[in-house]
Parts: C-alpha cells; structure tokens; sequence
C-alpha cells in the first residue's frame, strides 16, 4: 500500500484573444455592441454566454446594412467594417464554444 499525494491548481487559461482598434467604436455603437465588447462589465456582463444575445443582433445588423456601417469606416484608414464584422463574428463563435468562459476587455 501506498500514498499518493497531490497539490494542483486551476490556472486560468485564455481559451480567445482579439485585438481591434478603437477607431471602430462608432460604428459598433451603431451596431449596438459596443458597450458588450469595450465595456462588458459595464452592463454586467460575466460570462461569454451573456454576450451571446447581444452579438447575434449585432451581427445580423452589420450584415443587413453593409453600406449603412461603412459611411463609419475610419477616415484615417484604420479599421473597417469588415473587421468589425469578423470581429464580431469570431467573438460570438467563441462564446458558443466557450459559454462559460470568464470575459474581460482591456482598454
């Protein structure tokens, strides 16, 4: 006979990560996800399955109306609606496959 002892932890793990410029906060606005993405916490948002919601009607906005959200393409040239729209795409396949993934932004 024998002991077997162990010690572990959960470490908190990143299961997705993007990055995508400020410069297209208006047309987020516009889109109606811009306090889910830049601001979660903001409207108590926790988990990845509370953005889900949010970013299905997002999405489905910026792909009705692809000119209406271009005339917010940055003049500068930084961001456009075609990532904003893969960003948020990619955002809200993440929180189906992770729903209960913790959410934070960094602004």
């Amino acid at each position: 006979m024998s002991l077997s002892l162990y010690l572990s932890e959960i470490k908190e793990v990143a299961v997705f990560e993007r990055n995508i410029t400020h410069n297209l906060g208006k047309m987020a606005r516009e889109a109606g996800i811009y306090e889910v993405l830049w601001r979660p916490e903001e409207i108590g948002i926790d988990k990845a399955s509370d953005m889900i919601p949010f970013l299905e009607k997002g999405v489905e906005a910026l792909k009705s109306d692809p000119e209406r959200f271009k005339e917010f393409n940055p003049e500068n040239g930084w961001g456009r609606y075609e990532g904003l729209l893969g960003f948020a795409r990619d955002t809200l396949a993440a929180c189906k496959e992770y729903p209960d993934a913790r959410v934070s932004a960094n602004r």
